[in-house]
This record gives structure tokens, C-alpha cells and sequence, in this order.
């Protein structure tokens, strides 16, 4: 089958974490030996990460280094002629020629849109398969309930979606869009469990990543508001580092979210000026992911370097129990690393005590990393072999095209 792949690979060239949750639809796809092609058709300006020249520079004026990077990375992957990038800048696609895009545009059988990245649908409504991959589930649900226009509109320009939200709850259920479960794909090829590891459990993250939403008289927070719930997790334990790659983009109003909370841990406004600094007064070891993990050789070695993964979810995951869990700790468990993760919901679809071990306050954080120590081995096996039963790209890819072309 001819199919095409979007992404913000390009967009976002800095984040490797972005890189494997689209590279690993386009190997998957290709790997079982169809002939796929990728988009990146986003309509976002590129931008300067460092502000440019003067410090206050943040779109960029040309697109060279993400080009540069896009096709580096497809080039490992026998991928080099097969991928188109639009620059709206400046109006101009790069990679395939005009005449090649239209062709593949006008032949392919499936368009899989993953995370809704395209911006424009009506330039691919030709392509009988136009397929939606909801990333964000909870999120994606209220914004179609409480009337995004221009949101609605994109997404219901497919005819086929999917969601991550395996148990996505009634009250967020629409019938105009029939929503499919599926999960992150992993091409457990490029994922080999190696022996050695460092002492430290780790996860990499953004502080906050969009606004919050409220809905149904509920709010849909971001990862910082749990975050506060477990930071005298590493108080409980003397020998075990936890480690965050802690992105440093985050709002100037950050605080606004977690003041409340700094009279019980006996801190005041002044006393913290970034998240990093708040993590450190609780313990937390935070690296810099622009260091650590910034490409996908580096991300991939960062996990599978690590004891296993802890992290907390979305606030919007955990009350809506949609069943989200990430493409990061299917990475973990391919790489054979236990991951200790906030259960929201996913405990429902996925196997939870040995491998990945789900939780739901402090006292069961603390619990779920116990066991791990008390067995680490077993939990290490299970972990890859969990990755191979519920995350192989094969299966879920194959899966997805069949269901897709059901009706």
C-alpha cells in the first residue's frame, strides 16, 4: 500500500522524544513493506530556540537546520526521497518535487494523520483513507465537546479515528466521531535491551506544555499539578536516584498553578524561580534534556541507560481515565526498564504489577518502586516482554489498516 505519514518531526528537531513518536508509524509502515512516504504539512513557523541573533528573534527566517535534520534522519531509514516539508514562511515546499507530491498525493491508498498535524485537509481529500490518531485523548474529546470550531473541523475531516484513550469515559464519547483504540507503535528492532544501567530511575518532560481546559466541572490540568502530589517521593528512599529531564520552556506564570500548594511544603514564591529549582528542593536530579537526550541515538541511549522510568501523567489523563499511556514508556519497556507511571485508566488494557506497575498516590509510588527493587529481574523481563505483546509495530500497524478498511 502507498501511504503517507504526517508529523512535526522537522517542526520540532531538537525534541528526539517528537522524532520517535512519528518515525516509528513511518518504519513500522515500511517494515511491513509498504511504501510510505512522509508530510510534514503543519502550517507552524519554524523557530528560533535560542531567540535568534538578538535574544528576541523566535520565528525563524529560514528553515535549513530542520530541513537539514528531516532528512538526515529519514536518510538512516532508506527514507531520503521520501518526505516533503512546507516552509509557510515563505509559501515554498522542500524534498519531493511538485509534480511527485500531487502523484503520491492522487495514489496513495491512506493518509494517517498522527496527532491531527496537518493543517490544511482539503488539499488531501482525494486519498480515500484519511485517518485521524488522536495522541492527546481527554483533551482531543473536550475541545471537540465545548466547540473549537476550526478544531472540529479538522478532525472531522477524516473518516476513520483513532485514540490512544483505550477507555475513554461515556460522558466524553461523541457518536460523529466512532473512535478506534489503539496505542503508540514501537519498532522493537531499534530498541534492544542492554544489561548495564545507571542507579537512577528517570523520565524526560515538559513542565507544561498548553494551557488547561475545564469541562463537565472538571479541569483538565497539565503534568505540574500532579507533579506536586509525589515530590517527597525521593525522601523514601537513600540509595536511588530519580531523575527528570526537565525541558526549560515553560510559561512565565508557571507558578500560578503550584502556589497554593508552597505553604505546605513550607516554601514561599520567592524562594523558587524555575520548576527545576522547586524539584531540587524535593530531591530531584534534573539534567538537561538539550544535553542528555537531544537527539535519537542520545533519547534512545538516556532510557535504556536508566533503572526504569517514574513519572506522572497529564492531569487531563488522570481524570478523565481515558487510558492514554505514552510512546516514551513504551520506549522504557521495549528497552527493557520497568516503568512506575500515574494510572489513568491504563490498568484497564494493559497488564499492571510486573513491568509497568500503575499508581495512584504517593504511598502506592512508593510501593510500586519497592517491588521493583525487591525483583529487579523479573521486572526487566516482563517489561520487554510487555513491549513485544501490547506495543509491537507490527501488530498494531497491521491492525490499524485492517480496521481502517472495514468500511
Amino acid at each position: 500500500m502507498k501511504i503517507i505519514v504526517t508529523g512535526l518531526i522537522a517542526q520540532h528537531y531538537t525534541l528526539a522524544g517528537v522524532t520517535w513518536d512519528y518515525l516509528q508509524y513511518l518504519v513500522g509502515f515500511k517494515q511491513l513493506g509498504n511504501e510510505v512516504y512522509y508530510f510534514e504539512d503543519s502550517g507552524e513557523w519554524p523557530y528560533n530556540i535560542d531567540g535568534g541573533v538578538s535574544g528576541n528573534e523566535w520565528i525563524a527566517t529560514d528553515c535549513d537546520k530542520n530541513i537539514e535534520y528531516l532528512n538526515s534522519i529519514l536518510k538512516r531509514f532508506d527514507l531520503a526521497d521520501r518526505w516533503a516539508y512546507y516552509f509557510p514562511t515563505k509559501a515554498k515546499w522542500f524534498g519531493l518535487s511538485n509534480a511527485k507530491r500531487k502523484s503520491v498525493i492522487e495514489t496513495a491508498d491512506m493518509l494517517i494523520n498522527v496527532s491531527g498535524t496537518l493543517a490544511k485537509l482539503d488539499k488531501y481529500s482525494s486519498i480515500k483513507k484519511l485517518v485521524y490518531i488522536d495522541s492527546d485523548p481527554g483533551f482531543t474529546q473536550v475541545k471537540l465537546k465545548i466547540g473549537l470550531k476550526k478544531f472540529i473541523k479538522r478532525v472531522s475531516a477524516h473518516n476513520i479515528h483513532f485514540t490512544f484513550g483505550e477507555t475513554l469515559p461515556e460522558y466524553l464519547n461523541d457518536p460523529a466521531y466512532k473512535w478506534k483504540p489503539t496505542r503508540s507503535p514501537i519498532v522493537l528492532s531499534e530498541w534492544t535491551p542492554v544489561k548495564n544501567h545507571r542507579d537512577a530511575y528517570s523520565t524526560i518532560m515538559n513542565w507544561i506544555s498548553y494551557k488547561p481546559l475545564k469541562y463537565s466541572r472538571k479541569r483538565y490540568n497539565q503534568k505540574d499539578v500532579e507533579f506536586i502530589k509525589y515530590l517527597d517521593l525521593p525522601k523514601n528512599f537513600t540509595d536511588l536516584s530519580f531523575e527528570v529531564a526537565l525541558a526549560k520552556i515553560y510559561p512565565k506564570n508557571w507558578k500560578l498553578s503550584v502556589e497554593k500548594y508552597l505553604p505546605l511544603m513550607d516554601l514561599t514564591s520567592d524562594q523558587i524561580s524555575t520548576p527545576s529549582e522547586l524539584l531540587s528542593q524535593f530531591n530531584w536530579k534534573v539534567v538537561d534534556p538539550d544535553e542528555e537526550c537531544n537527539d535519537i541515538d542520545s533519547y534512545r541511549n538516556y532510557i535504556s541507560q536508566s533503572k526504569g522510568e517514574w513519572s506522572v501523567a497529564k492531569g487531563g489523563y488522570v481524570v478523565s481515565e481515558s487510558g492514554w499511556f505514552s510512546c516514551r514508556s513504551a520506549c522504557y519497556l521495549a528497552a527493557g526498564r520497568p516503568v512506575i507511571v500515574q494510572n489513568t485508566g491504563f490498568d484497564k488494557v494493559l497488564p499492571s504489577g510486573e513491568g509497568i506497575l500503575a499508581f495512584n498516590n504517593l504511598n502506592e509510588a512508593v510501593e510500586a518502586v519497592r517491588k521493583v527493587e525487591s525483583n529487579y529481574s523479573l521486572h526487566t523481563k516482563r517489561a520487554r516482554e510487555i513491549a513485544v505483546e501490547y506495543f509491537d509495530s507490527n501488530k498494531l500497524l497491521t491492525k490499524l489498516i485492517e480496521q481502517s478498511f472495514e468500511s
